[in-house]
């Protein structure tokens, strides 16, 4: 029986199978390489993946978290700035009656050797004594300043207070001023609340005119609990400070002032002309017992809270100063509120501390 297909055929088949066998061996190899296989690299090349040959993938920009705003500052109204104290009227107060001055001071200086003795006659009569000339008389230099007396009004105050052994206590201060064209009037008084009862500490009264130096009193009184009440007077004409707890007296200064109306001078300075804040500002106050000069420095600018809210100010101080007054006095004035007196200080040399702050700002109508 003969073969299907000639021998011829049969190689030609075979032949051909496998041809197309090696084409798909081949195919299939190519195929691999691309499905994430290493394909080969030529000799001494890395071989490459499929993850190189793929575009990167797309970078994704981080987002920013929001910043928040900044919170807004304090906006307060800046301070006037302070030029130099223009040059002021000086005027010279003599104290007591006026006297010769004295003879002119020896010299010190010893001679390089002593000169002998000149021969005196036994008979030259001595030369007379001359008469004690007595001390000097007292002059006193006051510094004249415009002033601008500061509109009625009537001021509450929170009192804090810190005894010398740290007993801490609480209360309230009220400052009725009042004043029309030619005088004035104010009272202070301060206590503290018991119950539903208020005790006043201290009352303080001042009365007197306006002038061209500003408040001239003519009667201050001070009454202070388990204190008889005393009285302080300005005689003006007379030229003369006296008191009824003494039997002391002074010559009055221009500008002159009780103790209860010194923040109230002082604003009437700052608003006559505030070049006039430098410096040291003299006053010349009487107390219930007599008179010193007041000698206060002015700090410069400064931010206090109260409780109307944080204030610019400006602080003036008074210093103790030895042989007169021991205790230091701060007071800060308002420029916003007419310059008025929102806080007030006093250190006393024991270490007790009273800080009056305003809590309360009324002004008033002219008038008594």
């Amino acid at each position: 029986m003969s073969s299907a297909f000639p021998p011829q055929r049969l190689r030609a088949l075979v032949l051909g199978t496998l041809i197309v066998l090696l084409h798909w061996l081949v195919l299939g190899w190519l195929t691999a390489g691309t499905q994430g296989i290493a394909l080969p690299g030529r000799e001494g090349e890395a071989a490459i993946t499929l993850a190189q040959l793929l575009p990167p993938a797309p970078f994704e920009t981080p987002v920013a978290e929001p910043v928040p705003p900044p919170s807004p500052k304090l906006m307060q109204p800046p301070l006037p700035d302070f030029v130099p104290l223009p040059t002021i009227t000086v005027t010279e107060d003599v104290v007591g009656e006026p006297v010769r001055p004295g003879p002119p001071a020896q010299a010190t200086t010893l001679p390089a050797e002593p000169a002998p003795a000149p021969q005196v006659a036994a008979a030259a009569e001595p030369a007379p004594a001359e008469p004690d000339p007595g001390p000097a008389p007292i002059v006193h230099t006051v510094r004249r300043y415009k002033v601008d007396v500061p509109p009625p009004a009537e001021l509450s105050y929170k009192v804090a207070r810190t005894d010398a052994d740290g007993t801490t206590w609480s209360g309230q201060a009220l400052l009725s001023w009042k004043r029309n064209d030619q005088s004035y009037r104010m009272r202070f008084e301060a206590g503290i609340k018991i119950v539903f009862a208020r005790v006043n500490l201290a009352v303080l009264t001042s009365e007197g005119h306006l002038g061209n130096t500003g408040l001239a009193p003519v009667k201050m009184t001070e009454k202070r609990r388990g204190r008889s009440l005393t009285a302080t007077h300005f005689d003006w004409p007379g030229n003369k400070l006296s008191f009824s707890a003494s039997e002391g007296n002074y010559a009055l200064q221009p500008g002159a002032q009780d103790k209860a109306t010194v923040p109230l001078q002082l604003a009437a300075i700052a608003r006559g002309d505030q070049a006039q804040l430098s410096g040291d500002i003299d006053i010349f106050v009487g107390e219930e017992r007599w008179g010193a000069v007041y000698t206060f420095k002015v700090v410069g600018p400064e931010e206090i809270d109260t409780p109307l809210g944080r204030l610019q100010t400006v602080r003036i101080t008074r210093p103790p100063k030895p042989g007169s007054y021991k205790s230091r006095l701060d007071i800060w004035l308002s420029p916003a509120h007419g310059w008025l007196p929102v806080q007030i200080r006093s250190s006393e040399a024991n270490g007790a501390v009273t800080t009056q702050t305003a809590n309360d700002i009324a002004m008033t109508q002219p008038g008594f």
